[in-house]
């Protein structure tokens, strides 16, 4: 690219929404640091992390997480669970935080450093500021708002260790990860919506395959923003989420028939799933703030599980923050379905037609069709989209 290509990319990147914080906080280093950061890592104490904190790790590493530097210590963690900021003031409202059990704590010394690792292999270099205890009942009822252990979210933060440590990271590997081509840094999604001319960009979490009624209000959506950006969580989800590589292909099927080509971008978040419903609806807005999307989209349950939330409790939490200390504006959609007597996808906002004339099915009838071969009726879900996941279920060892 000319001087002059990357100086109208540069300006076309700084007319995107600011990062949360202001500037994007990467950890991983540049590459002429890392060899001597492995180095030095080989020395050190190590603390193996697990899957949830692998992918918070690589938040940080990308910049995702910005204006965090590393996992939070004990003045950020007390107000993030009780207020939903860090301690400066900015709204955050998921804590990030690595527990250890007492034994690996006790070897690890305040102000000393430690060597993140997956399994065997070193990752990062932790200077670990401070080492604390804290209330994990409390956190359940903040966070998840229950204490409830069937809670998914819940039920792992109990089996965590007792001591968390806090402390900037320095990340010099990643593990190999699925969907190289998808798997866009904060960074590379500014520099692909800028490319594009984009300037409004809408985002869209999902962690199940996108259906009629998500297709519906992603368009709604794309009629007053430049672009969208197709966010799927792969990081780590319940055992009885549908996978996401096959999550994945019902995606490319679905965006290469349906959608305007230089409209969309599929990107993965690499994020794990905490099912934490309204404080996860905020933690999803400010990430995808960071990836340079100036409005997300918040339908029915955002980010819930079981009947743990209110219907829409994920979008009445925005109206507690003022819009500045967001900065991404969030979309809310009601219940979407497709009306026989409408003929077309509605809501209740805009249909005045009786329930029995909506076409909408339970997960657990989806899943028996599916199971049987059968899709689903094409007001529910494209039929390419069912194909991918009839031929996902038959794929599936018996028993």
């Amino acid at each position: 690219m000319t001087t002059a290509g990357v100086e109208t990319t540069t300006a076309a990147v700084e007319q995107l929404i600011p990062p949360h914080g202001g500037a994007l906080e990467e950890r991983l280093l540049p590459e002429a640091a890392r060899a001597e950061a492995a180095r030095q890592a080989a020395t050190l104490p190590r603390v193996a992390l697990n899957p949830r904190q692998l992918a918070d790790l690589e938040l940080l590493a990308v910049g995702a997480a910005s204006p965090l530097r590393g996992f939070l210590g004990r003045a950020d963690y007390e107000r993030v669970v009780r207020e939903m900021r860090l301690a400066d003031g900015a709204v955050w409202s998921i804590p990030l935080t690595l527990a250890v059990d007492e034994a690996t704590a006790a070897a690890v010394r305040e102000g000393g450093e430690v060597a993140l690792t997956a399994g065997d292999q070193p990752l990062a270099v932790m200077r670990v500021a401070e080492r604390y205890s804290y209330d994990k009942a409390l956190e359940a009822r903040q966070v998840y708002g229950t204490e409830d252990a069937d809670h998914p979210g819940v039920a792992a933060l109990y089996a965590q260790g007792d001591v968390l440590l806090g402390g900037e990271v320095d990340v010099f590997a990643l593990p190999e990860r699925p969907f190289a081509e998808h798997r866009l840094t904060p960074r590379q999604t500014r520099a692909a919506f800028a490319e594009r001319g984009w300037r409004t960009v809408v985002a869209f979490q999902t962690r199940n395959p996108v259906h009629r009624a998500h297709e519906y209000i992603q368009k709604c959506a794309l009629e007053i923003v430049d672009g969208l950006l197709l966010h799927p969580l792969v990081g780590e989800t319940k055992d009885d989420d549908i996978p996401a590589d096959v999550r994945m292909r019902c995606y490319e099927v679905l965006l290469a028939k349906y959608y305007p080509p230089g409209r969309t971008l599929l990107a993965t978040f690499p994020a794990a799933m905490r099912y934490a419903g309204p404080r996860e609806a905020i933690f999803h807005a400010l990430v995808r703030k960071n990836y340079g999307c100036s409005h997300i989209i918040i339908g029915r349950d955002h980010a819930g599980v079981g009947s743990y939330y209110g219907t829409y409790d994920a979008q009445r939490v925005f109206d507690r923050f003022a819009p500045g200390e967001i900065g991404i504006t969030p979309l809310k959609f009601e219940h979407t379905f497709y009306c026989r007597v409408c003929e077309g996808m509605a809501s209740a906002k805009v249909c005045p037609h009786d329930p029995s004339a909506h076409v909408t099915l339970s997960g657990t009838r989806v899943r028996e069709m599916l199971q049987a071969g059968e899709r689903p009726p094409p007001e529910f879900s494209r039929p390419e989209v069912a194909d991918v996941l009839i031929e996902a279920m038959r794929a599936r060892p018996s028993g």
